[in-house]
């Protein structure tokens, strides 16, 4: 399916301020990006780097006042994610090195604490990807979504206490469940289509079978059509925005829909 996304952001400030801004998708095994625009008003000078997890980064300087930015993307995606419940275990020894990085602990996911958490969801599973989507069914059906009750200082631990969350919580959790069993897994955030509320999205994948997995806890059936725009260790490497002074956010408007093939310029 050909799907069109956008993000407006709406900023306000009374100085220089130094950004970066994540919001470009690249093309990937499930998405191939065929059009994409980056507006920013009032017009600034900006550049663009790649960080460590191959994440394309804006890099600005927002001038005092009002500062809108908006990024609009058409890509060509996946109507379905990708499912192999019998995809094996892959040991720590054959995990390649690029990988590695997402076995370790990081800000937001305590992996070292939920050992024997993640031993009992799991038992009697497979190795592997059966493990993984034990893990993701569990919290789906064990963490209540719900808005305002977490913040940007909430952990995958925390989640474990109070049962309640959004999809970065969520997908915290599943990462931490993960990595306490040596499978690597990584935080996502794009966009997916009738997501309800429309928003940016959080989800994870898990490294099994010699390959990443898409798995989201916070939808009830496997879903496809989604655009991932960056990946990280957890929310800290995947900030859509990072300002560098102060900043007064005003708004963040996010819109997914279909489009025809029909609709695009040539």
């Amino acid at each position: 399916m050909l799907i069109e996304a956008s993000c407006k952001i709406e900023l306000e400030t009374q100085f220089l301020v130094p950004a970066v801004f994540m919001l470009r998708p690249r093309s990937g095994v499930s998405q191939f990006v065929l059009k994409e625009e980056y507006i920013v008003e009032p017009l600034v000078p900006i550049t663009e780097y790649t960080d460590t997890y191959g994440n394309l980064c804006q890099r600005l300087i927002i001038p005092p006042g009002v500062f809108h930015l908006e990024s609009r993307v058409t890509a060509d995606c996946a109507d379905q994610i990708d499912i192999h419940m019998n995809a094996d275990w892959v040991p720590v020894s054959a995990v390649p090195d690029e990988v590695m990085q997402f076995l370790l602990q990081s800000r937001y996911c305590e992996a070292d604490k939920l050992g024997a958490m993640a031993a009992d969801i799991t038992r009697g599973y497979t190795l592997g990807y059966a493990q993984v989507e034990a893990i993701r069914q569990w919290i789906h059906q064990n963490i209540r979504y719900e808005y305002g009750v977490t913040n940007a200082s909430t952990s995958a631990l925390d989640i474990t206490k109070n049962h309640v969350g959004v999809c970065r919580d969520f997908a915290h959790l599943g990462i931490a469940l993960c990595r306490s069993l040596n499978i690597p897994a990584r935080m996502v955030v794009g966009y997916l289509h009738e997501l309800e509320p429309m928003d940016l999205h959080a989800w994870f994948e898990a490294y099994v079978g010699d390959r990443w997995y898409t798995f989201d806890a916070t939808q009830s059936q496997p879903k496809g059509n989604r655009i991932a725009v960056a990946y990280g260790r957890d929310a800290a490497d995947v900030a859509f925005a990072s300002y560098f002074g102060a900043v007064t956010f005003r708004s963040l408007t996010v819109e997914v829909q279909a489009v025809q093939p029909s609709s695009l310029s040539h």
